[in-house]
């Protein structure tokens, strides 16, 4: 029996936009304010949302119950999946030593370490959201900093805030594929307009990350470095976006930018060099150890064995996110399983959606074509390169299982909350709470996509969920789709921050797990007022000259939306 979603149950739109924020705020002040274990938070958050959906919004509890545990089951695969393979990969590496070796050979290109943050955070982590996304950059740049010796908060937080910019075009395009897929407009003019938003923050967000790290006055003595890496990284991207399409914008930019800033610093240096991070955010038990001498630590074969991993897992995760790769992949073998009890049987009606539809839930399991997949392989390449016996890989890769059993956990609980959410109609209160602000709707707009990515943990799934609303609304509101279709995606990316998936996979790759609530709570004003100046750019690109320029007529809506 079809059940239809209802988004005012209780007759008041602010009482039900009230009921259906409960499981955020349980969720969130469980973890910022009460600094609960994030899986018990996130348990607590879950069980909030079954209760609002069943008791408040009518959904019934089968329906609930099997969201739920479709939601569980995509958190392990393939979110899970991947997180378990690049701490895998982690401590193969550190367990060998060759941290200590990469460490030192990061500090050849800068001893600086506002540079050596800039490099892995922003540039080198912009690579692999933009070949893998799904948590792989937040993984693997936390884990490189805790091997710099960074402490456990500034390794987290800090990669938290690079790993913005680069979101939209994530895993090779897919969140902007995915808002044309549901939205019905133009691929190449969504693409593009991203690409006319982002590269703004792309040239803001080293100065903010620095900022972050060390306070405006010492950002300053940087501030060459910072150009180079943000403006090299923006250029491409809006060239890329605008001239090409959304599959290569971050690989060609984060590339663009690493080449860049490597070149750079070997021609400028700053005046005064921060060889210490600041108190409270170094790590000094594991900053200047060593399990070698710096001199046979500088051999260039030694610094090319440290390397090694990191790029034999760019070159696997690169080819697994090339889409024919991933359809060759699905070849061999895909198996899907339409969820009983769910599939079909959700109905969105208007004014979230056009024309009311079902909502399809199936859950694919792509073992082979899956990204986490790929790392898995780079692990185990890596490994026997290093050494490793096979029954040392299988050793290490039980450690690593048991040592993130929470973290697992976590991100199924994560998951199986927004599922419910989505299925349920919850978050399309929330969006529809959004839809009322009338003139101020670019802006309010702009904070639906953020709210949507905090809540899914994904810009693809923000843009799956309120694609359609953001259209519908622009529409009504005489406003170009186009634009706040991308203003959903663009304000998103400032959501990943707080994301609680995100908090956790950082939390995770650092070894600081229960430390969740210290990480929401410093990146939380950074996520709220990045958020905010997105939607400032969006107000200016809807109604202020010359902004309104970049704005492109509207493409015939494609066939079939």
């Amino acid at each position: 029996m079809i059940w239809s979603q209802v988004y005012d149950p209780m007759g008041s739109m602010l009482l039900s936009t009230l009921l259906a924020a409960i499981p955020v705020v349980v969720l969130l002040g469980a973890i910022g304010i009460f600094e609960m274990r994030a899986h018990l938070a996130a348990l607590l958050g879950l069980a909030s949302a079954l209760v609002v959906a069943v008791l408040a919004f009518g959904m019934p509890a089968k329906m609930a119950g099997m969201s739920a545990l479709y939601g569980a089951a995509f958190g392990l695969m393939p979110i899970g999946w991947i997180i378990v393979n690049v701490i895998f990969l982690y401590q193969l590496t550190s367990e060998k030593g060759e941290f200590d070796v990469l460490q030192r050979s990061i500090r050849g290109i800068s001893d600086d370490r506002r540079l050596q943050l800039l490099f892995i955070a922003f540039s080198f982590g912009a690579f692999f959201e933009g070949a893998a996304g799904f948590g792989t950059p937040v993984a693997v740049t936390a884990a490189m900093l805790i091997g710099l010796g960074f402490s456990p908060l500034a390794a987290s937080g800090l990669s938290l805030i690079a790993n913005t910019a680069p979101v939209a075009y994530g895993a090779l395009g897919t969140p902007v594929i995915a808002l044309a897929a549901v939205t019905g407009l133009d691929l190449q003019q969504l693409s593009g307009m991203i690409g006319r938003q982002l590269p703004f923050f792309s040239l803001i967000v080293p100065f903010w990350l620095i900022w972050a790290f060390v306070g405006f006055r010492k950002m300053l003595e940087v501030w060459p470095a910072l150009l180079v890496a943000g403006l090299s990284f923006a250029v491409p991207q809006y060239l890329v976006s605008n001239f090409h399409g959304p599959w290569l914008v971050d690989v060609v930019a984060a590339i663009s930018s690493m080449v860049a800033l490597a070149l750079f610093l070997r021609v400028w240096q700053p005046k005064r060099p921060m060889t210490e991070a600041p108190r409270d955010w170094s790590s000094k038990d594991i900053e200047d150890t060593g399990h070698m001498p710096v001199t046979e630590a500088q051999k260039p074969g030694a610094v090319f064995k440290a390397w090694l991993p990191w790029i034999i897992l760019s070159v696997f995760v690169f080819i697994w996110g090339v889409p024919e790769a991933k359809a060759f992949f699905d070849s061999i073998w895909l198996a899907k399983f339409p969820v009983e009890g769910l599939h079909q049987l959700v109905q969105k009606v208007p004014p979230v959606v056009a024309a009311p539809h079902t909502e399809a839930a199936v859950f694919n399991l792509n073992l082979v074509s899956a990204t986490g997949t790929g790392i898995l392989l780079a692990g185990i390449v890596s490994g026997l390169v290093l050494g490793y016996s096979p029954a040392g890989l299988v050793k290490m890769y039980g450690k690593t299982l048991y040592m993130i059993r929470y973290s697992l956990l976590t991100i199924a609980c994560m998951l199986a909350l927004g599922f419910v959410t989505r299925y349920s109609g919850l978050d399309a209160t929330l969006g529809l709470a959004f839809a009322h602000t009338g003139w101020f709707y670019p802006l309010f707009g702009t904070l639906l996509g953020w709210v949507g990515v905090a809540v899914t943990g994904s810009d693809t799934a923000s843009n799956v969920l309120f694609g359609g609303l953001q259209k519908i609304t622009a529409q009504q509101l005489h406003l170009n789709p186009v634009l706040m279709a991308a203003a959903n995606s663009s304000g998103g990316v400032m959501g990943k921050m707080i994301d609680a998936q995100s908090i956790v996979v950082a939390s995770t790759a650092t070894k600081w797990y229960g430390h969740e609530g210290s990480i929401l709570r410093y990146v939380f004003f950074h996520s709220i007022a990045l958020a905010v100046l997105v939607g400032l750019l969006i107000m200016a690109q809807a109604y202020l000259p010359p902004f309104t320029s970049m704005v492109p007529s509207v493409i015939a809506p494609v066939v079939g939306h």
